[in-house]
């Protein structure tokens, strides 16, 4: 029971049945790795883990299907030679 004031009382029943079955469940992951842990479905599959995520291993993975990395790469070097001309160029006095 519970109080609500002004001489209220609220009577609460839970309902049975509301919570999903918490069951142990296998988790796979695209490197090979599996482990098993609770929830509430029986199989999980990631597409990364503690196993072959860059921060748990210090290894960093740059994925760059589009080169887009490169590309800018190239643009920023061609930037700097643009600024390195016109730093070298002498100016005129006037």
């Amino acid at each position: 029971m519970m109080y609500l004031g002004l001489g209220l009382l609220l009577e609460l029943t839970m309902k049975a049945d509301v919570h999903p079955k918490y069951m142990p469940a296998r988790v796979s992951c695209a490197c090979g790795n599996t482990f098993v842990t609770r929830a509430t479905v029986p199989e999980i599959r990631v597409e990364i883990c503690s196993n072959c995520h860059p921060f748990y291993t210090g290894r960093q993975k740059l994925v760059d299907t589009e080169r887009r990395v490169e590309r800018f790469h190239q643009r920023y070097e061609a930037f700097n030679k643009q600024a390195k001309a016109r730093q070298e160029k002498p100016r005129k006095a006037g």
